[in-house]
């Protein structure tokens, strides 16, 4: 099977690669700013928390843009849309290394972050309409590697670069890597969409509202505030509660890192299995499975580097499988409309990130912090649910 896997994949055309080098690009733009927080605040003469705000203004402009800026711009050629959201990413990073406060830097954030929505939501329907459907989700997960690398492995070599630099120059260093991505989708994505369907805007917007969409979307927020109520927090949780020292805990977040990498390309896989549904089911049940361990095994080290791993590999085959889902929902229900319900499936998982923190600081007030793997774990036994009665 494996040697099968690599035949598909290096028979992908090559727009799908350069697909993940600007979803990585974007990814680092949104993740970055937690290694390189401490200087930024410094040098802008502003508070770590209120710094901190360049994290929600991304996230709440990624979760805007993904569904509703995408129905806008529904019947734009999605080569002409992809190439506009790379130049907003390469202006906006330059514009991020050479932002004099706190307030223009946050403006420019919350922009980069519409466009990341919206390249996020259109490369997805972009990706599985370059391939045959029995390859469709192998060429999401692909996409969506890009992120999980940014997450993984850009983060940190970000953050040393921004220790031995500055973190000015790692914006300037994203804004060269998404010149580089939008030149490359230029030359490598048709000019004229294959699948084009005459959906206007409004249509488009629609169909964010179908309930069997919405349902999904649901299923999909769910998810993330199960896996974020946690992993907001997995650092006292790691350091108080299980009592690990700051190796371990450097250990504990390579391992989860890795293992998503894996947890991506396994997504793909399983979407373009025929019983993808009841392995959602299991993938939600693991999750909820494995949130509840970090309860139970709070005290033991070892275990709590293996249940990071597992954590990172499930919660990402998720995210493929539950996008490559609502894609295959709009298909049915919404045809011409698959970009909008990938940007809906952004959107959730961007405000369950979102609620995902809240609670899990809700838990800690209320109960302590070794609730939050309990709450995260009812979380997903919720999704696991509602996946089951839409059956």
């Amino acid at each position: 099977m494996s040697s099968l896997s690599l035949r598909s994949a290096a028979a992908l055309p090559p727009a799908i690669y350069l697909l993940s080098l600007c979803s990585f690009a974007f990814g680092l733009s949104e993740f970055i700013v937690a290694g390189l927080l401490s200087s930024m605040a410094r040098e802008l003469q502003a508070s770590v928390a209120a710094t901190g705000g360049a994290i929600a203004a991304y996230a709440l402009g990624a979760a805007i843009g993904a569904p509703i800026l995408t129905a806008m711009l529904a019947r734009r050629p999605k080569r002409q849309v992809l190439v506009a959201t790379m130049a907003v990413l390469a202006l906006g990073s330059l514009a991020m290394a050479a932002a004099p406060g706190l307030g223009p830097l946050l403006a420019v954030r919350f922009v980069v972050g519409l466009a990341h929505g919206v390249f996020m939501a259109v490369a997805s329907h972009a990706a599985t309409s370059l391939v045959d459907p029995a390859r469709a989700g192998g060429a999401l997960s692909i996409v969506w590697l890009g992120l999980t690398l940014a997450l993984a492995g850009g983060v940190p070599l970000g953050t040393w670069l921004g220790a031995l630099l500055s973190w000015r120059s790692v914006f300037a260093v994203i804004g060269m890597l998404a010149l580089c991505g939008g030149a490359g989708l230029l030359w490598a994505m048709p000019r004229v969409d294959k699948d084009a369907a005459p959906v206007s805007a409004l249509a488009s917007l629609r169909a964010i509202s179908r309930p069997a969409l919405l349902m999904a979307a649901a299923i999909a927020a769910l998810v993330s505030v199960a896996t974020f109520s946690f992993f907001t927090y997995i650092s006292p949780f790691l350091l108080q509660v299980s009592g690990l020292d700051a190796g371990w805990l450097g250990a504990a977040m390579l391992s989860f890192g890795l293992c998503s990498i894996f947890g991506n390309l396994l997504g793909g896989w399983c979407a373009d299995r025929s019983d993808a549904h009841r392995t959602m089911l299991l993938a939600l049940g693991a999750l909820a499975l494995n949130l509840l361990g970090f309860y139970v095994l709070r005290l033991h080290a070892t275990a709590m580097l293996a249940l990071c791993g597992t954590l990172g590999l499930v919660f990402f085959a998720i995210v493929t499988m539950s996008t490559m889902r609502l894609l295959r929902l709009a298909q049915q229900h919404c045809p011409g409309s698959d970009a909008v319900a990938a940007g809906l499936n952004i959107a959730a998982f961007n405000l369950g990130t979102a609620a995902g923190g809240a609670l899990g600081g809700l838990l800690i007030a209320v109960h302590g912090l070794p609730s939050i793997a309990l709450g995260g774990s009812v979380a997903a036994l919720l999704a696991m649910a509602l996946l089951w009665r839409v059956k």
